[in-house]
């Protein structure tokens, strides 16, 4: 109800279904009789917004009349309540508990409460509270809030001036106004946190117009600023505090970030302001009544000014604008002194002009705010810290709204802010960049925001300000860090913050123009000169400094970076993290390269600078970048190899220097000059390091690519005029490590293909499910905490020991990888495009700057030195997959550099020439057409200058031919018809040259095109058995066999068949072929000049294997090496020999073969004597004992294991040449008979059906006649190498039994009825053993078998084998060390346990029972005998060794094997005490000789060759 009459009633209460929308009243049902009844309505209503004192909810309690009576009205009114529903300017909600009237209430009953007791009216139940009711608002203008109240309704009445104003129990008067506002915005700390988010906005609003406007109390100016920051401080902090999931990715609260992007305005209306009776008001120039500037501030600040201060007013500049504001600053100065120990200024009308005690006053928001920031208490600036980057935004849109309102955007930037307010600014960003220094180490996420909230303010600032003041800002942030780093236990968080300070604030939309020097003048003390609105407006490249050498355009030099500011900064932290002496770790080369890489990004995809002049002058800021590149080399990713990620750990030139010689300079953290924020770098940029980069800092993979690609970026954008002027500065080395990094640069952006983005994907996939298995370990608790936090310790968090948290959400390594791992078709196409756009660009690129290198070089005498580096980058970029574009360009290139400098192919370097040859070839086999061409014509006009040089072309015909043998024997997807093509092409071009027509140049070609031709049939062979290993291996060993006469060509194919090898595994194989290689080139160097340290031909290696032997030059038609174009690769050398030597000693090794290592090391290590080359000395001795290590620590041999052998027959004639041949197969360790049989059978099913093939199940011989001629049959049999008695004397370690291995044993038992197994008396035993042609390991895996050879035994001597067997097992189980009591217990149950079938017991009864008739068995009696006495002594150690294994619960089980073996003994007791005499009778001694040999006289033996 409006008031107390009932037509003052308002339609508000919300109807029914069945009523109309609004109603004036309600009705609530009880229950029938129910004396305490309970109102379970709940009643709706929408209440006017303007709601007064008179505003009431009236409830009216009936009886209703059940029965109805004559003159009995049915509803009787028995009582009377009601609820204000305003009081004291608030709305009251919640539970009441009401007193009921029984009579009507009087007039003026509204404004008053129930609770109240009025005179004269009757209450139910002597005014006690009977009716319970409660009342709930859901309201966006009433806060509900007592503190919000308080505070609402004293702006309110501040801006209304309605003194006195009653407040609850509290007069509001002019007096007490100031504290009571006060004391309401401390109070504001404790209103329910929603309700400050519901009214969050308007509260802002109302707190900065209290700071923009300071009310006007009694003439008396009221400053409020301090309060008010106070107040926004802690209600910001206490947002985000609790609304921690509501946060964008800078870790913004989005509620307050989109009150200053979308509410925030600075107050343009004045508050009204009361007259006073007799006054009339003044306009006078807006002023600033501020805390006075003399007390107020800290005397620890020291504050400096843009320009100089007057001696005697510190606040007073010395040349004001004009004399009106000099008197303004005056009286504010005054005004302000006079209340030096109160927070409200006061300006005394009297006294100064007569100015009215009324005064309009206006602050500037971000001036009030930076003042009261710098001078908060602790608590109040903890919190503003908090929160910095909410302040930072506001003072930032403050500014632009006041330079906006005031029209100051056009004038100069130094007059758009006054002195006091820069200084105040440069006291906060100070002393902000001294909490960051000295916080870094405890606070971590809020030092990381508050530095990403500092940069953003000053790149803010760059927009508004005057730029060399916050250029000085930013170097005095740079001081601030670089001298904490002096003193840091961990330097690299600090130096991360430092990264992403500088990142952000490089991120301006006007960086280039701020980098650029806008005069011609010599450069200024400061770190950039200052730049007003109206020269930061002209041209950005139409001043630079024309005298500045090139030199120190490469060089982080003090005028670079004093010019080009920002870009000096970044470089400069990019070149001191990337140092290998410095303190840089992964997570900062990725930090710091991402940073520039994210900077060239911007420039590149900006429309701004799109023409090539001016992408030339940005590339001018970055060309420090190149010479930081070169210096980072040895840290670089390896892209060339297929190992894990490791340092580039040598060069060539790198190599020969002595690493002791300590040339390189130490960068130092400490300040070099003075005004220079980072440390000076070093000048001399290519000091090359002698030592080799360190594992620890080398940089990842994708580190390095995005190196690379920022590095490509400048040289691809840089002035080539420029580029050849500071080339031509370089010295050999210099330009040696440019034309490395250009060849690794092809390396890193080689087009890996669509199925290799594909590997990538699935892999991202496996490694994304790694980290959830890792998470599921954590939290499952399978891993401790512990060892997981020693692994993060080990990983070098930035963030160092003091940390105090052990998970942190935005360090771990569990979260959450919100990337889509599975990428689309479609995306993986577009990957792929820009992936092959990439390469090519990259590779261009690296082409343009060859052309440099070359241009530059021929003027000058370095030419020799370079140009071999030059076409080895060519060659290197040529082998990869490269766009035809490319490669049309590259050609190009290639002939005009062999055509200007053919001598650098023909009569130095033969590596080159053979590696160009191969890679003209490969081309010639191309699909692409263009590409055919352009090889055929480069190939061609090769010959031909070779041919003009010496009058025929030998060497390039040897090196094409060697090439060709490598290429088919090597590539996978070679086509042979394209490279017919090309062959017919390059012999028209002979044809058809006019000018060599009448020389022999034509029929040379010819000659070689045919050798080609017969190269390729080979090939065409080899394809047809591209799927049968060894048979593509024999072929290869046939090629190479047949090129016995051509010692290259058989390097080549041996070299073939080692890649071939270590693609399957095969390592041992693949070390044979590189030592027959190396033999293979010591003959021929043995031929060439005797050198007492080089091996003396093949001889000399036949200690590492007895094959080598067929690698001596003994025949007739061996060629002379001194012929032309023989033996002229680059193998046939000292160091040739050397590295195939190597290459050999590590395929032993990963062939664990530790034992020949050393055999290779004693040919290889009296080279290096002789050499005196005392580092590879060390190098090899190292290695040896690692090998010698790994020998003495696997002792036994079985951890390592060597292989497994196999004998394959072959029969019908399906097979062709290999039908009737018996080959020994050496498998992969641990191979199961199982195994090879059904790759043997799935193979041969596949080449003649799955009908056509068998498996012959026995190793019985075959007899041909009775297989189906139809049918291809496959009989394989496992073997183990056999060796004679007085071998195994020599072969004692477990490596000496499986190297160097010819013979070989299977056995097979069977009966003279034909059954495979029958009793003991009738089962005999056949051996046989097979000889091979060559010996294992061998260059390939299965080798011929030459000699077979036949052993029978008879039953008893199959009986004493058993029983020898027995003992061994025996003897070994109870000697074994440390004992195993299982293994010990399994052998002794099967010896004498009581249930083993044709036991010892049962063999002794068979054959020791009796004495046998045929003389000849007597010895095999004897000797069998003896064997169960050696067996039951055996039996005895081994009980004796389990009783002192066992435990109480198995000594009744060991009582029982006693019982057994007494058992046994007393049965065997009288079998092994019986002699046959005839043994024992004295002999002639010619007897006894042959009888001593009976046992080898009674075997039935039979040989086969």
């Amino acid at each position: 109800m409006a008031a107390e009459d009932p037509s003052q009633a308002l339609q508000v209460i919300f109807g029914k279904s069945s009523c109309s929308e609004f109603m004036q009243e309600a009705y609530t049902p009880i229950i029938y009789h129910n004396k305490s009844p309970e109102f379970y309505e709940e009643i709706k209503m929408k209440i006017p917004a303007n709601l007064t004192d008179n505003h009431h909810l009236l409830f009216t309690f009936y009886h209703i009349s059940c029965q109805t009576k004559q003159n009995t009205p049915l509803e009787t009114p028995v009582g009377y309540t009601w609820i204000p529903l305003m009081q004291h300017g608030r709305l009251r909600t919640g539970s009441f508990s009401l007193p009921v009237s029984v009579e009507k209430p009087p007039p003026s009953y509204s404004v008053l409460t129930p609770d109240v007791q009025l005179p004269g009216m009757k209450w139910v139940d002597n005014h006690k509270g009977v009716f319970n009711v409660e009342v709930t608002a859901a309201s966006s203008v009433h806060t509900q809030d007592p503190h919000l109240d308080k505070f609402f309704t004293l702006v309110y009445v501040l801006e209304e001036y309605s003194f006195p104003f009653r407040l609850k129990d509290v007069i509001i008067t002019e007096a007490n106004m100031e504290g009571e506002l006060k004391a309401s915005m401390a109070a504001l700390r404790g209103a329910l946190l929603d309700t400050c988010v519901r009214f969050l906005h308007q509260l802002l609003n109302k707190l900065i117009q209290l700071i923009v406007y300071p009310p006007v109390i009694a003439g008396q100016i009221v400053n409020l600023g301090r309060a008010a920051f106070e107040a926004m401080s802690l209600l910001v902090n206490q947002i985000h505090k609790n609304l921690e999931g509501n946060q964008d990715q800078h870790g913004r609260n989005n509620l307050l970030s989109s009150y200053i992007h979308y509410c925030f305005r600075l107050p343009t209306a004045e508050p009204p302001i009361p007259q006073t009776a007799g006054k009339q008001s003044y306009d006078i120039p807006m002023q600033y009544a501020t805390l006075s500037r003399t007390t107020a501030r800290p005397s620890s600040l020291h504050l400096a000014r843009s320009k100089s201060i007057s001696n005697s007013n510190p606040d007073l500049a010395s040349s004001p604008v004009s004399p009106d504001e000099e008197v303004q600053r005056i009286i504010g100065s005054k005004a302000s002194d006079r209340s030096c120990n109160r927070m409200s200024a006061f300006l005394d009308s009297v006294a100064l002009f007569s100015v009215p005690p009324r005064q309009i006053t206006k602050k500037l928001l971000h001036e009030e705010l930076s003042l009261q920031w710098v001078v908060s208490s602790s608590t109040v600036r903890e919190a503003a810290l908090q929160q910095a980057w909410f302040f930072f935004q506001l003072m930032t849109k403050s500014m632009s709204h006041h330079l906006f309102l005031s029209s100051k955007l056009d004038i100069a930037r130094r007059q758009r802010f006054p002195d006091r307010f820069v200084d105040d600014v440069a006291a906060l960003v100070c002393a902000i960049s001294a909490d960051i220094a000295s916080r870094y180490h405890k606070d971590v996420e809020l030092v990381e925001r508050l530095n990403s909230s500092l940069a953003f303010f000053l790149n803010d600032l760059l927009s508004l300000m005057d730029r060399g003041f916050v250029f000085n800002l930013i170097r005095s942030y740079y001081k601030q860090i670089a001298n904490k780093l002096q003193t840091s236990q961990n330097p690299s968080s600090l130096i991360a913050l430092r990264v992403d300070f500088s990142r952000i604030v490089c991120s301006h939309e006007h960086y280039v123009i701020l980098n650029l020097p806008c005069s011609t003048l010599s450069p200024p003390a400061s770190p950039s000169p200052s730049t007003s609105s109206t020269t930061s407006q002209s041209s950005a490249f139409s001043s630079m400094v024309q005298d500045q050498r090139v030199a120190t355009m490469f060089e982080l030099s003090v005028p670079f970076r004093q010019q080009h500011f920002l870009s000096g900064l970044m470089l400069t932290e990019l070149s001191l993290i990337l140092d290998p002496e410095g303190e840089g770790v992964s997570f900062l080369h990725k930090k710091a390269i991402s940073a520039v890489h994210s900077l060239l990004c911007s420039h590149d995809a900006d429309p701004r600078y799109t023409d090539p002049q001016v992408r030339a002058h940005i590339a001018q800021l970055y060309l420090p970048l190149i010479p930081i590149v070169m210096e980072t080399f040895h840290q670089l990713h390896d892209f060339s190899d297929s190992s894990p990620a490791r340092g580039r750990h040598s060069t060539a030139h790198a190599d020969d220097a002595d690493p002791d010689s300590g040339s390189t300079i130490s960068q130092s953290v400490a300040m070099a000059i003075a005004g220079s924020p980072l440390p000076h770098v070093k000048t001399n940029q290519f000091v090359l390091p002698t030592a080799a980069g360190r594992q620890s800092s080398s940089l990842s993979a994708d580190c390095s690519r995005t190196l690379l690609v920022s590095f490509l970026w400048v040289l691809k954008n840089a002035d080539a005029a420029l580029l050849e002027r500071w080339v031509s500065d370089l010295s050999v080395l210099q330009i040696n490590r440019l034309l490395d990094l250009l060849l690794l640069c092809v390396s890193c952006f080689e087009y890996k293909g669509k199925k290799s983005l594909e590997r990538i994907n699935s892999l991202t996939f496996k490694k994304s499910q790694d980290m959830k298995a890792r998470l599921e370990e954590a939290i499952l608790g399978t891993i401790g905490a512990r060892q997981e936090m020693v692994r993060r310790c080990r990983e070098r968090s930035p963030y160092g020991s003091q940390e105090n948290v052990r998970w942190r959400k935005n360090v771990t390594h569990w979260r959450q990888n919100t990337d889509r791992v599975d990428k689309t078709k479609a995306e993986m196409e577009q990957e792929s495009v820009v992936d092959g756009n990439l390469a090519t660009e990259a590779s261009l690129v690296v082409l343009d700057t060859l052309e440099i290198v070359v241009k530059t070089v021929v003027a000058s005498e370095l030419k020799e030195s370079v140009l071999g580096g030059v076409l080895r980058v060519l060659l290197h970029s040529m082998a990869g997959n490269q766009s035809a574009l490319f490669l049309q360009h590259c050609f190009t290139t290639q002939r005009a550099l062999v055509f200007k400098f053919p001598e650098m192919l023909f009569e130095e370097d033969t590596e080159l020439c053979a590696d160009l040859c191969l890679r003209l070839l490969r081309h010639c086999g191309s699909s692409v057409g263009s590409v055919r061409s352009h090889a055929s014509a480069s190939l061609y006009l090769l010959m031909r200058q070779n041919f003009e040089i010496g009058n025929n072309f030998a060497r390039v015909k040897m090196q094409v031919t060697m090439s060709l043998s490598s290429l088919v024997g090597t590539s996978q997807n070679f086509n042979e018809d394209h490279l017919r093509h090309s062959l017919k092409t390059i012999l028209t071009y002979a044809e058809e040259d006019l000018e060599l027509r009448d020389t022999p140049f034509p029929e040379q070609v010819q000659d070689l095109v045919f050798n080609l031709h017969m190269i390729l049939t080979d090939t065409v062979k080899m394809k047809e058995h591209q799927q049968d290993p060894e048979m593509l291996i024999d072929l290869m060993y046939r090629i190479a066999k047949g090129y016995q006469n051509s010692p290259d060509l058989r390097l080549t194919w041996l070299q073939n068949m080692a890649g071939k090898h270590s693609e399957r595994g095969n390592h041992a194989e693949a070390a044979h072929c590189l030592v027959h290689s190396a033999a293979l080139v010591a003959e021929y160097l043995n031929m060439l000049e005797d050198c007492r340290y080089l091996p003396i031909g093949c001889v000399t290696f036949q200690n590492i294997s007895s094959n080598v032997l067929e690698e001596s030059a003994v025949s007739d038609d061996v060629l002379s090496p001194e012929e032309e174009g023989i033996c002229a690769g680059k193998y046939f050398s000292e160091s040739g020999l050397v590295g195939l030597l190597e290459q050999a000693a590590a395929s032993f090794n990963m062939a664990a073969m530790y034992e020949a290592i050393n055999e290779v090391y004693k040919i290889l290590l009296p080279i290096h004597e002789a050499n005196r080359d005392f580092k590879k000395l060390a190098t090899v001795h190292g290695k040896l004992q690692d090998a010698f290590n790994k020998v003495y620590n696997q002792s036994s041999g079985w951890e390592r294991m060597f292989g497994t052998y196999f004998r394959v027959g072959f029969y019908g004639c399906r097979f062709g040449d290999l039908d009737e041949q018996e080959f020994v197969y050496k498998e992969p360790s641990i191979t199961k008979l199982a195994e090879i049989s059904h790759r043997l059978e799935e193979f041969y099913s596949e080449k003649f059906g799955d009908e056509a093939v068998e498996i012959i199940k026995d190793s019985n011989p075959v007899d041909k006649n009775k297989l189906d001629p139809n049918k291809a049959y496959l009989q394989i049999t496992y073997v183990e190498p056999y060796f004679d008695t007085y071998e195994l004397k020599e072969r004692i370690t477990y490596f000496d039994k499986n190297y160097n291995l010819r013979t070989f044993m299977y056995c097979t038992p069977f009966t003279l009825d034909g059954r495979a197994h029958g009793d003991l008396n009738e089962q005999y035993k056949r051996k046989s053993i097979l000889t091979t042609s060559h010996a294992f390991p061998y260059i390939k895996t299965r080798i011929n078998v030459i000699h077979k050879e036949e052993i029978i035994l008879v039953p008893m001597e199959v009986a004493i084998e058993d029983m020898q067997k027995k003992t061994q097992e025996l003897a070994f189980a109870t000697n074994q060390d440390p004992a195993d009591a299982k293994m010990l217990q399994m052998v002794l149950q099967g010896s004498v346990g009581t249930t083993v079938n044709q036991g010892p017991l049962e063999v002794a009864q068979v054959f020791l029972s009796d004495i046998p008739d045929d003389p000849k068995l007597f010895r095999h009696h004897n000797k069998l005998r003896l064997c169960f006495k050696d067996f039951t002594k055996r039996c005895e150690d081994a009980l004796r060794k389990n009783k002192a294994l066992i435990g109480p619960d198995q000594k009744e089980y060991h009582r029982e094997m006693e019982r057994n073996y007494i058992k046994l003994k007393e049965a065997l007791g009288p079998l092994i005490n019986r002699k046959i005499p005839q043994l024992y009778r004295s002999l002639p001694v010619q007897t006894t000789q042959t009888q001593r040999n009976s046992y080898s006289r009674s075997s039935l033996r039979r040989g086969e060759c």
